[in-house]
């Protein structure tokens, strides 16, 4: 899975959003995306697939949400 894959993964099943340091401490707590390196993720990884896709995510109110 891919870390994209992964984010929205989380979010389509949380319902209401989540903040960028909860979805990284998620990713890394279910192992949904492993580094290559086997270091784990942080939010700033997660903050630039955000920024990166801005037709699949969106900010609001310090939460990030699927724009679907």
């Amino acid at each position: 899975m891919q870390l994209e894959e992964a984010i929205v993964y989380l979010l389509a099943t949380s319902g209401y959003g989540m903040r960028i340091e909860q979805i990284a401490r998620e990713i890394n707590r279910r192992k949904l995306y492993v580094r290559k390196d086997g270091a784990p993720v942080d939010g700033r990884q997660v903050y630039a697939v955000v920024m990166a896709h801005p037709d699949t995510f969106c900010k609001s109110e310090g939460r990030i949400r699927l724009m679907i």
